[in-house]
């Protein structure tokens, strides 16, 4: 499972990404743990009317209408890959358009299959991580609540994360693109260039025993980011 859960601990590097991107807290918190999972409540930083906001959203970018709310679809939606995101009527080909947002993190967990066991790793940066992700905008058709959905985009392998997760990793915005992510208007077609994988923070990886129990079972090891 690639990038199925987030560490978004309430530390200062976290906090300072947010408040480079106009977020003061004062009209909703952060949510944070040391392990989430897809189809849990996320943060993520959005921009509409010139505005940016932080909103609650289901880390499950299709969701399906109940009676009372919204719930999770049953097509795996936590993430999108890159190259669906030009495919006409995939789950991402709007969004990419005009509804991307960013998830602060201060970390991710990779899986990789093994000689047919999990192997699991968390990896922390020294800043914070801005996950490029998508967002939608749902109203429930009764009762006319309005709730929001994301996913966080995948890549190709990084050569350097290829041995803890072989088969894709995230976007990892660097600072220079923020603004431009953000805003709606941005014509799509000029952040392609964000969808060759790289390293904008220094990684401090280890091994844990399983996602829910993050005792290391290894030492900590050191990734190097790329030129951003």
């Amino acid at each position: 499972m690639m990038c199925g859960r987030l560490n978004v601990i309430d530390s200062p590097e976290v906090i300072d990404l947010c408040g480079q991107l106009g977020i003061s807290f004062k009209d909703k918190a952060l949510r944070t743990g040391r392990f989430i999972q897809a189809a849990s409540t996320v943060s993520v930083i959005l921009e509409q009317s010139n505005r940016r906001t932080l909103q609650d959203a289901t880390w499950w970018l299709l969701l399906e209408q109940t009676e009372t709310g919204f719930k999770p679809s049953a097509y795996t939606s936590f993430n999108t890959r890159y190259d669906k995101l030009d495919v006409p009527r995939s789950a991402g080909y709007n969004s990419y358009r005009h509804q991307r947002c960013i998830i602060p993190v201060k970390g991710f967990g990779e899986t990789e299959q093994v000689d047919g066991k999990a192997v699991y790793h968390d990896f922390t940066a020294d800043k914070a991580i801005a996950l490029g992700g998508l967002y939608k905008e749902w109203v429930h058709k009764a009762t006319g609540e309005v709730v929001y959905s994301c996913s966080v985009i995948t890549l190709p392998p990084h050569p350097k994360l290829m041995p803890y997760h072989s088969k894709a990793s995230p976007l990892l915005l660097p600072q220079s693109h923020y603004a431009a992510w953000l805003s709606p208007d941005t014509d799509s077609s000029q952040l392609n260039t964000l969808l060759t994988p790289k390293l904008c923070v220094d990684l401090t990886g280890v091994k844990v025993k399983k996602p829910s129990q993050p005792e290391p079972i290894s030492s900590e090891f050191r990734i190097a980011c790329d030129e951003c």
